[in-house]
């Protein structure tokens, strides 16, 4: 009966000591107070009573800094809140810094966070610091990783979730937002205008310019035909028929023009005359 006593009671304390240690952790086991060794992922006993294991996560994990009022360099007050994206590495070293050089890592990187927010935002306007959130996040990172090099964590990245001034702040914010898109909307409509108007004016020079050389070029045909009318005329016509050739040349003109010039003199000055009726007075 002792036996069969002794046997249950080493069974009972072989299932206590049984601990097991998932892949997302790993573990320190303590012997009567002391470290005693480190505890990877699997299977492991421990002596009930007499050894104790504590458990870390190793997988990344997030802290809100929770929101907080700050004064800013101009003397308003902003409603600041960040997150930290943090985890312990899983080496042994760093998993005892973890445990024996902090007590309570996740609430120590929330006030550090929190103090070195006031720290930086205080140097700050609040539109300077809304204009460089990426500088402000820069900033905590490379504090919390300084200050955290002893505690085995690894900070990840920083994200300043928002910068929020007084509402009646915010609303004088919004309306000088808003007059400035209207003017730079002016502005740009204006320069279209004036970009149309200006087309439009280049256009009709270009029309006139075109409509007056046609003009040009059309009279100056005119003239070449005339004076190759009368070349041919006084090369094969002779007399009369000569004289009749340039007439009808000159009907043609007539008839597209309002007035030409004729030199004084020539025949067809007499025979433009005699049509109509005038006689030349003789020379004395």
């Amino acid at each position: 009966m002792y036996y069969l006593y002794s046997i249950i009671a080493v069974l009972v304390l072989s299932l206590l000591g049984i601990r097991i240690v998932r892949p997302t952790h790993r573990g320190l086991i303590e012997r009567l107070g002391k470290y005693h060794n480190f505890a990877y992922p699997g299977f492991h006993w421990i002596i009930p009573i007499i050894d104790r294991l504590y458990m870390v996560n190793v997988t990344e994990q997030m802290v809100d800094a929770e929101p907080q009022e700050i004064i800013t360099n101009d003397n308003l007050n902003a409603r600041v809140d960040a997150q930290v994206y943090f985890r312990v590495k899983s080496d042994e070293e760093s998993v005892k810094g973890s445990i024996y050089n902090v007590n309570n890592y996740k609430s120590q990187i929330v006030n550090l966070a929190r103090t070195t927010l006031r720290n930086i935002i205080g140097t700050l306007t609040l539109k300077s610091a809304n204009s460089e959130r990426g500088k402000i996040n820069a900033e905590l990172y490379k504090t919390l990783h300084n200050e955290t090099q002893g505690w085995g964590i690894e900070i990840v990245r920083t994200e300043l979730k928002e910068i929020d001034p007084p509402k009646d702040v915010q609303e004088t914010m919004n309306k000088v937002v808003k007059a400035e898109n209207e003017k730079i909307a002016a502005i740009d409509s204006a320069t279209a205008a004036e970009t149309v108007a200006d087309g439009i004016k280049r256009a009709k020079i270009k029309e006139a310019e075109g409509f007056k050389q046609s003009k040009i070029l059309h009279a100056e045909g005119e003239a070449e035909a005339i004076k190759l009318v009368n070349e041919a005329a006084d090369k094969y016509f002779i007399g009369n028929a000569q004289l009749l050739r340039k007439l009808e040349a000159l009907e043609v003109s007539l008839g597209v023009n309002a007035k030409i010039v004729i030199p004084t003199g020539t025949e067809l000055v007499n025979i433009i005359g005699e049509m109509a009726g005038i006689v030349p007075l003789s020379k004395k």
